[in-house]
């Protein structure tokens, strides 16, 4: 019976260490700030339209877009500057994405947004995909934050973006959006 008691004796110290040890872990994962935030795109009816995933690096975010049930063609795609996706047009998400106060359009010489993208392009299958790094851009923190207090979305809209006109490229009505949320 000794023999017994005398090890688990010494291996108790070992194993509440290790259970105090357990419980920083997932309390530093959570204070830790999100780096990456998803988007689910959803048409005006709530039917799904792909998904927006934006990933922190290095040299800013990279963001993918990933659409389906969408009409083939070019169409503009813009992360718009308020966390809300209310139909029938997607009117809440406001304007594109400018922290930096410039003007509309990657062929822009005064431009252009954070938020402005290239066209996605969908196939007669009705799927395309895009992934762009947006140089300065971040998920959280106090310059160039896509999750600041009032959040983004990302909108795809009817038609291409003409990548000059300001504010928005004259891209059409907003046809899918879907607001991020950290991942």
């Amino acid at each position: 019976m000794i023999k017994f008691i005398v090890p688990c004796l010494m291996a108790c110290p070992l194993m509440l260490g290790a259970c105090a040890n357990m419980s920083d872990g997932p309390d530093a994962v959570s204070d830790a700030a999100p780096q990456s935030a998803t988007a689910a795109l959803v048409a005006s009816d709530g039917s799904p339209r792909g998904i927006a995933r934006a990933v922190a690096s290095s040299d800013g975010l990279r963001i993918t877009i990933e659409g389906e049930n969408l009409s083939p063609g070019s169409h503009g795609a813009h992360v718009h500057m308020t966390g809300a996706c209310t139909p029938p047009d997607f009117a809440s998400a406001g304007g594109h994405w400018n922290p930096t106060g410039r003007q509309h359009g990657r062929n822009n010489p005064q431009g252009m947004h954070l938020g402005d993208l290239p066209n996605l392009m969908i196939g007669t299958d009705g799927r395309g995909m895009i992934e762009i790094t947006v140089p300065g851009a971040q998920i959280t923190g106090d310059a160039n934050a896509l999750l600041d207090q009032d959040g983004a979305a990302l909108v795809i809209h009817a038609g291409p973006d003409d990548m000059v006109t300001d504010p928005s490229g004259n891209s059409g009505g907003r046809i899918a959006c879907g607001v991020f949320a950290a991942s």
